[in-house]
């Protein structure tokens, strides 16, 4: 193992994460442009074995790496501030380092302060590489349970059902969180920068708690107030887009407000690339109120995953594609577009919070607490 290339031994690290990453020359190209080989071995040295955003200590980093303390501490400082590891308090109280994981900081780290710098456009091509609709698929399709759900659009959810599942709605996430940040949004500046075009809003990733902590700290987002985030939300409604949130009802970290244009979920089931149920939660499906609709195509128009056509002045949505967003619900001018459970999915419910969430996924991947995924 020692004489194996110290950024393949990096990958195969990452590879064995809960949210790992698919190994790949790509992947491995990535870790070459962001890491000396120095910092790679201080990387490969952080335990791999926690759920995502859960930092590690000094002293327990420090048991795989040669570096004396002081040193070591200096470079995983480095490493944060450039936005490459994950930082926050440690158990103890102390300040520990956590590494990203896929959907956890990674792509996304490169792109959130919203610079279009020569390294930023670097990167953006090499995780366009990376990332191909087979690398995402295998980064979500191992485990049943998905670490992201999609909540609807308030309005379009019946009151009753706001009243019993609270934590299907953006106002209460919003809510629960003590601290708020918004960033720029990695798909939307990715996809800028490899050439591609979208008039979609861009600063509207929304960061809570633990995560808002962090990205505040090392300067890729801006701090705002509960009120504020609800006014993004809105605003992500009114241009069409799909919130989507951590799959647990409580302690949730973040939300991204997709497209179909960029957007590495939306875009991937819209064209049809990555079934809709391997990559996100989706515990609600579009139903029509015939006697109400009068087939203007408002809702086919707007639907973000294209799973809506008017056939003979009739709606017909395809419930194998339609992610239950509600976006449809946001243009219909009689009010016949609404979401319901689906069927299929009337039992279930997210995780509790985020730790058994991310706890589950890397159960049904395989692996433990404290044992590798991968050997």
């Amino acid at each position: 193992m020692e004489d194996m290339d110290i950024y393949v031994r990096l990958a195969r690290h990452l590879s064995a994460l809960g949210m790992g990453y698919p190994i790949r020359e790509e992947l491995i190209e990535i870790l070459k442009e962001t890491f000396t080989e120095e910092e790679a071995g201080v990387v490969l040295a952080i335990p791999n074995t926690v759920v995502p955003l859960q930092p590690v200590g000094l002293e327990e980093i420090g048991k795989s790496c040669s570096l004396d303390r002081n040193t070591l501490a200096a470079r995983l400082e480095s490493l944060s501030r450039r936005g490459l590891l994950f930082s926050g308090p440690a158990p103890g109280g102390e300040k520990g380092y956590a590494l990203h994981q896929v959907g956890y900081g990674f792509p996304q780290t490169f792109f959130w302060a919203g610079e279009k710098s020569d390294r930023a456009h670097k990167m953006a091509g090499l995780i366009r590489r990376y990332f191909t609709a087979q690398v995402t698929e295998e980064s979500y399709s191992p485990s049943p349970t998905k670490p992201y759900r999609y909540i609807p659009v308030r309005r379009t959810l019946e009151v009753k059902m706001q009243a019993v599942f609270p934590f299907h709605l953006m106002e209460t996430v919003v809510a629960r969180a003590k601290t708020l940040a918004v960033a720029h949004c990695p798909c939307r500046m990715a996809y800028g920068m490899n050439g591609g075009k979208c008039t979609h809003p861009i600063e509207v990733c929304l960061k809570f708690d633990n995560m808002a902590d962090y990205v505040l700290e090392q300067g890729l987002a801006r701090q705002v107030s509960a009120k504020e985030a609800l006014e993004i939300v809105r605003m992500t409604e009114e241009a069409g887009l799909v919130h989507f949130v951590d799959n647990a009802e409580k302690e949730i970290q973040h939300n991204c407000n997709c497209c179909g244009c960029a957007c590495w979920n939306v875009g991937n089931i819209r064209r049809r690339r990555i079934p809709r149920d391997t990559l996100m939660a989706t515990y609600f499906i579009r139903e029509t109120d015939k006697d109400a609709c009068t087939g203007c195509g408002e809702c086919a128009g707007i639907c973000p995953v294209a799973a809506v056509k008017v056939i003979e002045e009739k709606v017909v949505v395809d419930t194998d594609w339609c992610i239950g967003c509600g976006v449809c619900g946001t243009v219909c001018p009689t009010g016949a577009a609404h979401v319901v459970l689906r069927p299929d999915r009337s039992g279930q419910l997210p995780s509790p919070d985020f730790e058994q969430l991310h706890k589950k996924i890397r159960r049904e991947k395989g692996g433990k607490p404290g044992i590798p995924i991968f050997r």
